[in-house]
């Protein structure tokens, strides 16, 4: 149970789970598997851009519910706490009828910043499992409380396959982006980065950067593939009025170029997106994963992310370019407030995104690394094996 129809984060995490199982499971039957809507609104956007095999599939995987027992079955639900049963906001409900029906309950989570709020703690150690994807959260969910037999750590699958270089050409970014702030030019050296626009994702970090460490004569310019987050879309005029309200002064050249795309991009283009990029960055304050990062590391993009929390479970030196922390901070509003999460040094970013613009073939030469080290620990069949293991384990146990 996930939120297979939103377009977010867990859903795009959510389909990457359920077609590398789906795969294995044909080759190794295990366990019947079915899906259902949970966790979040759903987009019909996002599901009119899913590929047609991916959409039967949602359909066949859907209708196989009617012939799971609840005594026989495992229910994962694969959402952030508060959607569980019983859910703090609408939604149908994980597990849905609570937790006595089925053989075995496991929530599928994780977090953005240094700990799990007392609430979610309470959540996760109703469930017989808790499945978390790196060593941060494992450390983190413990630390804050959640019994550390319950805690599992499961890494998430990178489709290599569909998130593969040689069989896309780029995308025309400037066709589909809005110059916000500077000129256009014939040909540039592109930053790209992708995140939904919240004060987490480091957007501040990343446009204070950017504007003190190039100008227009610099041929380089920064594309913002953006979503609202409980805000409106007038990204351009955020922008602005962020470097009005800045110290940042404007070069003598001009400013650098930054486009903003806060069209849809459906699910079927976003490789040939990253294919149009030279290198991918995001300076966040937190990740639970960084689905962003690792579908640029499998297209071969040289990263520059934040070294803290979900990323450090796979980006490197050897393949990236992980972005030191200056100090840690408090969360200042919100149901997190008190927790802490990273403040990214801006300085260091500056200084990495020169060097990897003025250090080309180092830079590549990271970002094929990347893409190896993707295939190596992530692809699906690697990471469906793990799972499918785990679940035997559990029915072994049970029966």
């Amino acid at each position: 149970m996930a939120p297979f129809l939103s377009g977010g984060g867990y859903c795009s995490e959510s389909w990457s789970y359920i077609l590398a199982l789906n795969e294995y499971n044909l080759k190794n039957p295990r366990f019947r598997l079915s899906i259902e809507q949970h966790g979040d609104l759903q987009s019909l956007e996002f599901w009119e851009g899913l590929p047609k095999n991916i959409k039967s599939l949602a359909f066949e995987l859907y209708e196989n519910q009617k012939q799971c027992k609840m005594n026989e079955t495992i229910v994962i639900c694969h959402s952030e706490p508060g959607a569980w049963y019983p859910p703090l906001f609408q939604t149908v409900p994980c597990p849905p009828t609570g937790y006595e029906d089925f053989m075995v309950v496991i929530g599928r989570t994780m977090f953005e910043t240094d700990r799990v709020n007392p609430e979610h703690v309470k959540r996760c150690n109703r469930m017989d499992y808790v499945w978390v994807p790196t060593d941060f959260h494992v450390n983190s969910f413990v630390q804050s409380g959640v019994d550390p037999a319950k805690v599992v750590k499961i890494v998430q699958p990178i489709d290599v396959k569909f998130f593969d270089p040689i069989k896309y050409e780029p995308l025309n970014l400037a066709s589909i982006g809005d110059l916000v702030l500077g000129s256009k030019s014939e040909k540039n050296f592109v930053f790209l980065s992708v995140f939904k626009w919240e004060y987490r994702k480091g957007w501040d970090f990343l446009l204070e950067a950017f504007l003190k460490e190039f100008s227009q004569i610099d041929g380089v310019a920064l594309y913002l593939l953006t979503n609202p987050y409980h805000s409106d879309n007038d990204f351009g005029n955020k922008i602005l009025d962020f470097v009005d309200g800045s110290d940042i002064e404007k070069p003598d050249n001009g400013w650098a170029p930054i486009y903003v795309i806060d069209s849809h991009i459906a699910q079927i283009d976003l490789p040939k997106m990253y294919k149009a990029a030279d290198v991918f960055v995001l300076p966040s304050r937190g990740e639970g994963w960084g689905r962003p990062l690792v579908e640029a590391m499998a297209m071969s993009l040289p990263v520059i992310a934040t070294n803290w929390s979900g990323p450090t479970e796979y980006l490197t030196e050897e393949n990236g370019y992980p972005l030191p922390v200056d100090r840690m901070s408090e969360v200042v509003e919100g149901p997190f407030e008190g927790h802490l999460w990273a403040e990214p040094s801006v300085d260091k970013l500056q200084i990495l995104m020169r060097h990897v613009m003025t250090n080309i073939e180092e830079a590549k030469a990271k970002g094929r690394r990347a893409r190896e080290d993707m295939v190596r620990r992530f692809s699906p069949e690697i990471i469906a094996g793990v799972v499918a293991d785990h679940i035997q384990n559990i029915f072994e146990k049970m029966l």
